[in-house]
């Protein structure tokens, strides 16, 4: 096998800090060495490379194209090699990496990360919001929570929160202006929709056996959108109980006709091997949805 001719790991580490930073003091704070055995490292790399990688005044340098070029594949590089520690490595404590639908994030998880924090201090949550179904294989987080909705990866070790609940809900002063009192009454209601789940008003009125005409309504890109809009008054929507719980209970919104089950589940899913981090995540996430009461 041909061996690798790179220069030192020490100087290109210290190049792409000084290069991403834009100054070699900030590289050397970062890497907890001096600003001068960050200079004596660019040098040995600009010698070894033939090349300049900086240039300007020692108080203003700024990269070449050179640098610029190098820089970029470096910093992708060394951002490959912690990702690649970080997924063998089995710490008690640092970052974990979560993905979540943006509207569980804000509207459930978010308000309850406090608790998580408070009790374990030394793991830092790091939320990325995604819908996209679970691919261990490409993507960098340990743990996702997700609408089972579609299949899940068969290596994941799956914890289920809870069995999804929806219905639908509205501002309370909407509900008392067009005096809901039974189920056919919604006809009087302007139905808000949302493109991420387009048939909930259908499969909502299929399982409670309300036969209306006429389920269009205004569409919302996003969750979110459709329930701040609900919040607004400006319609009822089909919601989840987790996502509305906190709503409710503060008088934002009524469902004045309750929730039904419907055949999913809301899940945290991890990758197979182990990971305290995310068994600790998964075991707390499973804790705070035994304690949110059911409809």
């Amino acid at each position: 096998m041909t061996r690798r001719r790179l220069p030192s790991l020490n100087a290109l580490a210290a190049f792409e800090a000084a290069g991403r930073l834009g100054r070699m003091t900030q590289a050397a704070d970062e890497l907890s060495v001096t600003h001068g055995a960050i200079s004596r490292h660019v040098r040995h790399l600009e010698e070894m490379l033939g090349i300049r990688l900086f240039e300007g005044p020692k108080n203003a340098l700024r990269l070449t194209e050179s640098g610029r070029t190098l820089l970029a594949h470096l910093t992708q590089g060394f951002e490959r090699i912690e990702a690649g520690v970080r997924a063998v490595a089995d710490e008690e404590e640092g970052a974990l990496d979560v993905s979540c639908t943006g509207t569980f994030s804000m509207r459930w998880l978010i308000p309850r990360l406090h608790r998580f924090q408070a009790a374990h201090p030394s793991i830092e949550v790091r939320l990325s919001a995604s819908y996209a179904p679970i691919d261990f294989s490409r993507e960098r987080y340990e743990v996702a929570i997700r609408h089972a909705d579609h299949p899940l990866p068969e290596e994941a070790i799956v914890t289920e929160l809870f069995k999804e609940h929806f219905g639908p809900v509205l501002s309370s002063a909407l509900a008392k202006k067009l005096h809901l009192k039974r189920i056919e009454d919604l006809k009087r209601a302007p139905l808000l929709h949302t493109v991420t789940r387009p048939g909930a008003w259908t499969e909502w009125a299929t399982r409670v056996g309300w036969k209306s005409a006429d389920l269009r309504g205004t569409d919302y890109e996003h969750f979110y959108y459709m329930l701040e809009a609900a919040t607004g008054g400006l319609g009822a929507c089909i919601a989840p109980w987790p996502m509305v719980i906190d709503d409710i209970r503060a008088g934002r919104l009524v469902a004045p006709f309750g929730f039904v089950s419907s055949e999913y589940a809301y899940v945290a899913a991890r990758r197979p091997r182990r990971n305290r981090k995310a068994e600790v995540f998964c075991e707390w996430l499973k804790q705070e949805a035994e304690n949110t009461p059911t409809p």
